[in-house]
């Protein structure tokens, strides 16, 4: 189907005739020239019997000219099919704690401990990338909530900027009801379909303005469920004077607050997860890929071609051919 981005443009069509009509050229009377005999005419009479004809293709051509020229100008486009776009899944927020204490190297990969959030953040890079068809959203959280991604299809976006934050960034402290407030307030406008949020943390909730059980019964009012993750190992040797040896055992994850997370996943139906190690962090991600998809409205694109350059192609070839005909009967006409 072609459309006309710009259809008044062909109002424009008349205008040449408009511009005769209102600037008619001036009948000029031709001098009266008395010969005794036509015949050392004959040549001149010959070369003029051609012109009404002349005059005739040549008012063709500048009207077809000038009518690629309107035509191109009105912006012709090509509409295609209707094409529909991946948009079956789920409403799916991902709230992550990027507050200091995820820099604790206390979970062990291939025989070396390293940080938390790195752990994180490659544990839900795979877990992002197979959720096409899912619109994902991230949250970061500290002593602040920041939403870094909105609802979205770019999977590769949402991604790179959980890679690309750094630990603390958000601030030391941990504020996990604005982080559930800042998720239900985007989460609350999509469909009434399943709408999911994961939070994960490996602190208590100990700033912000929203307490996490409100922010949980508001979640559960709009319908969106939660699934919450503790991070963090039970214990983590400390070296002591002599390296490992000697060293006290201690408790990495005493601040966190599994009460509070198994509180906001009960309330809106989801369920608490705890992960000690990557390992376990796996499992859990694999768990929650599980849920079913719902439907949502589909989204359709049709792909748009824009033709303006074929009529103006058209236009440019006229007005070639009209300038080189008159060039050639030109020279035609000066040697008779």
């Amino acid at each position: 189907m072609i459309e006309w981005l710009w259809p008044w443009v062909f109002w424009a069509l008349p205008l040449p005739l408009l511009v005769r009509f209102l600037f008619p050229q001036s009948e000029r009377a031709e001098a009266a020239l008395t010969v005794p005999s036509l015949g050392d005419f004959s040549s001149v009479t010959t070369a003029h019997s051609g012109e009404p004809a002349r005059r005739v293709w040549k008012i063709i051509l500048l009207s077809l000219a000038w009518t690629f020229l309107v035509t191109a100008a009105a912006r012709p486009q090509l509409i295609g099919d209707p094409v529909s776009l991946p948009a079956s899944g789920r409403d799916l927020m991902l709230a992550v704690d990027i507050s200091g204490s995820m820099g604790t190297e206390d979970m062990q990969v291939q025989g070396d401990f390293v940080d938390r959030l790195s752990v994180v953040k490659a544990v839900i890079a795979k877990f992002v990338e197979a959720r096409n068809g899912d619109r994902v959203g991230l949250v970061l959280f500290g002593t602040n909530a920041y939403l870094q991604a909105p609802l979205t299809f770019d999977l590769k976006s949402v991604n790179r900027l959980l890679i690309e934050a750094p630990v603390g960034i958000a601030g030391g402290k941990t504020a996990i009801g604005d982080a559930i407030g800042l998720a239900v307030k985007r989460l609350r406008k999509r469909p009434n379909e399943e709408k999911v949020l994961i939070l994960l943390t490996d602190g208590a909730n100990n700033v912000g303005e929203v307490e996490p059980k409100v922010a949980a019964e508001l979640a559960a009012r709009d319908g969106i469920k939660i699934y919450t993750v503790g991070v963090g190992a039970d214990e983590m040797r400390m070296p002591g004077v002599f390296g490992t040896l000697g060293g006290r055992v201690t408790n990495p994850s005493a601040d966190l607050d599994e009460d509070t997370l198994e509180g906001i996943a009960d309330v809106t139906g989801g369920k608490y997860f705890r992960a000690r190690d990557p390992q376990a962090l796996i499992q859990i991600y694999a768990i929650i890929d599980e849920l079913e998809p719902v439907e949502q409205e589909s989204e359709v694109y049709r792909p748009v071609q824009a033709l303006f350059f074929w009529p103006l192609g058209l236009c440019l070839a006229l007005i070639t051919l009209l300038l080189t005909v008159e060039l050639i009967l030109g020279r035609e006409t000066s040697r008779v």
